[in-house]
């Protein structure tokens, strides 16, 4: 930046252009890092996606395998015996679905059950009507136990108007006598149309029909109490879910592969079994050793029991989520012209729990991530990832941007699991480019702050600049002018003879000032071009402040001052190297400036002199009895082209460039140079080296 090229501007022009800039870098530069951690976040967004993907494929992987494991079950196995084939024929067993207690392999499990065409309910935990229970070894403890089993599946199915009561009390009527003198299933059959006439006529022609509403979208006016009897977290429209990131997400690839649709699962698949005949218990050996199943071996002499063989079409299992929060898997059976319905209850949270909370809970998904699980729009539950609290208890507590939103495969089509971001952790790359960042904020403010310093400096410099050619102009004009004018007298002869002394003295004074100002002036030129050269010999003291007093005395005595010179016999005695035209130099300039800035001041006097130091260091001073030198500008006065600030140095001649001289003269021969006040007056002084050496030559 040229000095020059400054000299018209000012420190408020140079801030505004200096923040123009400053905005013209930030500006892009911000725009390009918010796109460089826009890109961040979204690889960061995307990759957590593909791992919600995964999770949600394993998770309806887990489900299905469940689901598989119930469709695996014959028709038959929901009755509490089941014939099997072996090479002597036919040979009851336990159903798999009568074991007490009921098996944990499916997580939440309640029990099974079986509803007729009439819409009485079954269940294989409990032996057939009439069945006695210590010849199938079923001890009273354990049917007592299996019964208040049965009886809390019929509530349920009764609370959720899957069964209805009279059907499910009918069916619960013991076989004998009924009053009237009529047997069991006659009275049964009479109380059950009876009863059948006061009920809605769908449910009076289609026994059955609640289970195939089961599967239709709800639309009624009490969805809204379905829904809070279902869920305490609402529904999915309450949810304070960011959608931002999949609209603007291209169409993600489908989270699970090999997805059975409704349509494939519809066909029904035909099915032969064994099952006993009805009223007919087979025949066991009470003193057999009970077999596999809980029940006895049956003996070789035991009758073989009939059985009846029969053929079903099966479909496929439907799942539907019941007003009471169970769970039931179920599916329509034809058996012999009679439709039955087959299905298992299955209790809510520990079917979420270990179906899907135990797979989240295992990736290291869960750790930033909330899981959502909702049937047909209904919120189930939510699991809150570890950097969330661990218990949400409404769905205003659930934000984030969504990450996934999925259905789970047929039967479970009407699950939907819903993955939300609360806090994305740094994707790889970021925190190098938070640190790119932070070091290009700092590179761009400090750059700009040293910029603004530097053109401050060169602001001032460049009118430095200007005053110093003014003051040269000045300081050069003066002595010529003054030499040209004696000169004309002279060579005229207008000057009586006895002033021809004074002004010959008058032109010679002025001609060595004006040789000072110019050898000021060159030597300035020569450090600048890093050309300054001094002949360092040894001298004394002594000698030195002799060729000083030759040098300043006449010039302090024309300014009206006196010149008083001391240096003691050690002090005088004492040897150093130096340059003696650069140290006359020195003194002079230290002598002008004395001159200069007491001109008011009493007394006139200019004091000069010399003193050991310690360390082995030679002091020079001279002093003055002016106003001495501000606290605040001590430092400043050795700088190139500065001068004092105040009236004093208005109404004062000089170029700015004596002290600076003076300062760098004087470190070029290992020396230094400062300032101290006095009362009254200043002290500046140069401090050389005590030296014994020989005569040597320094570039400096």
């Amino acid at each position: 930046m040229r000095g020059s090229g400054l000299a018209g501007w000012n420190p408020r022009r140079l801030r505004l252009m200096l923040g123009l800039f400053f905005v013209a870098l930030a500006i892009p530069a911000g725009l390009l890092i918010h796109q460089a951690f826009g890109h961040l976040k979204w690889a960061a967004f995307r990759q957590h996606q593909l791992l919600a993907e995964e999770l949600a494929a394993r998770i309806d992987a887990r489900l299905r395998d469940i689901v598989s494991a119930e469709e695996a079950h014959a028709v038959a196995d929901y009755g509490f015996l089941v014939a099997t084939r072996d090479g002597a024929g036919t040979v009851p067993q336990r159903s798999p679905l009568a074991r007490y207690p009921v098996s944990t392999a499916l997580p939440g499990l309640v029990g099974h059950f079986q509803v007729d065409a009439a819409g009485a309910m079954t269940t294989p935990l409990v032996p057939p009507r009439g069945g006695d229970a210590p010849d199938l070894g079923i001890a009273p403890d354990e049917l007592a136990g299996r019964t208040a089993l049965e009886a809390r599946i019929r509530r349920i199915l009764t609370d959720n108007r899957l069964v209805q009561t009279d059907r499910i009390e009918a069916d619960a009527m013991p076989e004998g006598p009924m009053p009237g003198g009529g047997r069991d299933k006659e009275s049964a059959g009479s109380a059950l149309s009876a009863l059948q006439k006061a009920t809605p006529e769908v449910e009076r022609a289609l026994p059955q029909a609640a289970f195939d509403r089961l599967s239709e979208i709800d639309a009624s006016p009490t969805r809204e109490q379905k829904t809070q009897a279902r869920s305490t977290l609402g529904r999915i429209e309450d949810l304070n879910l960011d959608e931002r990131f999949q609209q603007a997400a291209p169409a993600a690839p489908p989270t699970t592969e090999g997805l059975r649709s409704r349509e494939q699962q519809d066909d029904s698949q035909p099915e032969q079994g064994l099952a006993p005949k009805e009223g007919r218990v087979p025949a066991m050996a009470g003193s057999a050793a009970p077999g596999p199943a809980g029940m006895p071996e049956p003996t070789a002499d035991a009758a073989a029991p009939a059985v009846n063989l029969f053929e079903t079409e099966v479909e496929p299992f439907r799942m539907s989520l019941l007003d009471s929060g169970h769970f039931v898997l179920f599916r329509p059976v034809r058996q012999d012209g009679q439709r039955l319905i087959q299905g298992v209850l299955i209790e809510q949270r520990p079917f979420l729990g270990v179906g899907i909370e135990d797979a989240f809970r295992e990736t290291l998904l869960s750790q930033t991530t909330d899981l959502v699980v909702a049937w047909d729009g209904d919120v189930l539950a939510a699991y809150p990832s570890q950097a969330s609290r661990g218990y949400l208890s409404s769905a205003d507590e659930l934000r984030g941007a969504l990450l996934l939103r999925t259905r789970l495969s047929a039967p479970l089509q009407g699950m939907e699991l819903l993955f939300s971001v609360g806090r994305l952790p740094a994707a790889p790359g970021a925190h190098l480019l938070y640190w790119l960042a932070a070091a290009l904020v700092v590179i761009l403010v400090g750059g700009i702050y040293l910029i603004y310093r530097l053109g401050l400096r060169q602001i001032a410099l460049a009118r430095q600049q200007q005053d110093f050619v003014s003051a040269v102009s000045h300081e050069l004009k003066t002595p010529l002018t003054s030499i040209r004018m004696y000169g004309e007298l002279l060579r005229e002869g207008w000057v009586p003879e006895e002033k021809r002394t004074t002004y010959y003295a008058y032109i010679h004074d002025e001609s060595e000032r004006l040789s000072r100002l110019i050898d000021n002036v060159l030597q300035l030129a020569r450090m600048t071009r890093n050309d300054l050269r001094l002949h360092l010999r040894t001298v004394s003291a002594g000698e030195l402040m002799e060729l000083t007093r030759s040098k300043v005395t006449s010039r302090v005595e024309r300014a009206g001052f006196t010149l008083d010179i001391a240096c003691g016999a050690q002090a005088a005695a004492a040897v150093v190297s130096v340059d003696e035209d650069a140290f006359t130099q020195i003194l002079i300039n230290l002598v002008d400036n004395a001159v200069k800035f007491s001109a008011d001041a009493e007394p006139k006097r200019v004091d000069i002199g010399c003193r050991l130091a310690d360390r082995g260091m030679l002091v020079f001073w001279v002093r003055d009895y002016g106003p001495g030198v501000p606290p605040a500008q001590m430092r400043k006065i050795f700088r190139l082209f500065y001068r004092i600030d105040g009236g004093l140095a208005r109404e004062t001649a000089g170029t700015g460039i004596g002290l600076a001289l003076v300062r760098q003269l004087a470190e070029a021969m290992g020396g230094t140079v400062d300032v101290v006040n006095r009362e009254p007056g200043a002290e500046l002084r140069l401090c050389v080296p005590v030296s014994t050496g020989a005569t040597t030559v320094s570039d400096a």
